[in-house]
């Protein structure tokens, strides 16, 4: 399968861009460029306050104030330092800014860096809870992520585990079914690595964990629970746990569309394979009309 990047390439690219032009003395150049990313995120690249020289990337989160409560402002400042402006571009959660006449010496990194942003805000809540369990803190309350308008992320610590789970929804009957079929999959994984995470996938009703939470019902609920160990926690593996875990709704989803798209194409040559034998297997008409070498008309009767 393949994995999406964590990554905002568009995003990258375009600082990458301007950073190099500015370093090579071109001229710069007004910018004003909105980039669309997975979860209703946007990302601006803008001139700041029209001074070409100044470069201004955003992003907008809806979800950003929970995040905040989670530690995301001072995960970011640890993450980015000076390139924080403050106050963020109106209608934006955040905003970095960079002086294009001051491009850093490690300009790659600072590159790298500003295409994990949306990351970067997730990092925050799996960061705090990951810490908890590493120092057997329990009794904190839940963290509830609305990460979309209508489906719901939960992490909770324990003294043994981080239980996060994902709440979303099928809007065709047959991603019900295609869906049950990819978490089958995941949990049979275990087998081959015993180092991979328990999953678990409950339709229609909420996990044991989530019970009389206000958790949505519906035939077309979906919850995915991942039970992360401190193999998955601990410092050496939590930025590679969290790379992987904040994209899973979008890992899930876009293959189902892959899925959906395979089968429909398989479905669309396989039924042109059967016409043209129907047009093979058409008979003749036995009254066929023929002509002689001058010319005249006659009707072959058989």
């Amino acid at each position: 399968m393949i994995l999406l990047e964590i990554n905002n390439r568009i995003l990258e690219d375009t600082l990458a861009l301007k950073f190099k032009n500015a370093l090579s003395g071109g001229k710069a150049e007004s910018t004003d460029i909105t980039i669309a990313d997975f979860d209703g995120v946007l990302f601006h690249i803008s001139s700041h306050n029209g001074d070409k020289t100044k470069l201004k990337v955003s992003i907008s989160l809806k979800f950003y104030k929970e995040l905040q409560e989670h530690g995301a402002d001072d995960l970011l400042k640890r993450e980015y330092g000076t390139f924080l402006l403050y106050p963020s571009e109106e209608g934006y959660s955040v905003s970095l800014l960079f002086d294009l006449e001051a491009v850093p010496n490690d300009w790659e990194d600072v590159v790298k860096k500003v295409g994990l942003l949306k990351r970067n805000c997730f990092a925050s809540v799996f960061e705090k809870y990951f810490e908890f369990q590493t120092k057997g803190i329990e009794g904190q309350s839940r963290a509830v992520i609305h990460y979309r308008e209508d489906e719901t992320m939960y992490v909770e610590a324990q003294s043994d585990r981080v239980t996060v789970v994902f709440s979303t929804v099928f809007r065709d009957e047959d991603d019900v079914v295609l869906g049950k079929v990819f978490m089958q999959e995941f949990r049979e994984g275990r087998r081959a690595s015993h180092t991979a995470p328990q999953v678990l996938f409950s339709h229609r009703e909420p996990p044991l964990e989530l019970q009389n939470t206000g958790a949505k019902i519906g035939d077309n609920i979906g919850y995915i629970t991942f039970v992360l160990f401190p193999r998955h926690t601990n410092p050496d593996s939590r930025d590679n746990t969290i790379n992987l875990i904040h994209m899973f709704r979008d890992y899930l989803h876009y293959h189902l569309k892959c899925s959906k798209a395979y089968i429909h194409s398989r479905m669309r040559a396989k039924t042109s394979e059967f016409l043209k034998v129907l047009n093979r297997a058409r008979p003749e008409p036995r009254n066929v009309e023929k002509k002689t070498i001058t010319g005249r008309t006659f009707i072959r009767r058989e």
